[in-house]
């Protein structure tokens, strides 16, 4: 009495709906995983190789910084592990991972 019967809609327009629906709703979110990617991931990685490529060719008289802070000199280079000097007569064995910053032997600061 106060309530319109609802009848059903013909099965191929719903299917077509739901199609175009579900297309509408993927392709915005595919969309925002490939900004994410190309703004955020593929730069990181970049950087990840990069600082790979510069603590693998560390060698002996390069400036390097560690996590901790600690700045010094390279004077012997190992598998895994790398001999800072940081002070004279001061030497200290470092994990290669633990370096942070590694200055080529050639390079000094700008305001020296």
């Amino acid at each position: 009495m106060f309530i319109s019967p609802a009848y059903a809609q013909a099965a191929s327009g719903a299917q077509s709906n739901s199609l175009a629906g579900s297309i509408q709703f993927f392709a915005p979110l595919a969309l925002v995983m490939v900004v994410f990617y190309f703004l955020m991931i593929r730069p990181q990685q970049k950087r990840m190789k990069t600082h790979q490529d510069a603590i693998s060719a560390v060698k002996k008289g390069d400036s390097v910084v560690t996590a901790g802070g600690l700045i010094g000199k390279v004077t012997r280079v190992e598998d895994m592990v790398v001999e800072v000097e940081i002070a004279a007569n001061t030497r200290v064995r470092v994990v290669k991972a633990t370096l942070t910053e590694v200055t080529p032997l050639g390079s000094k600061p700008a305001n020296d």
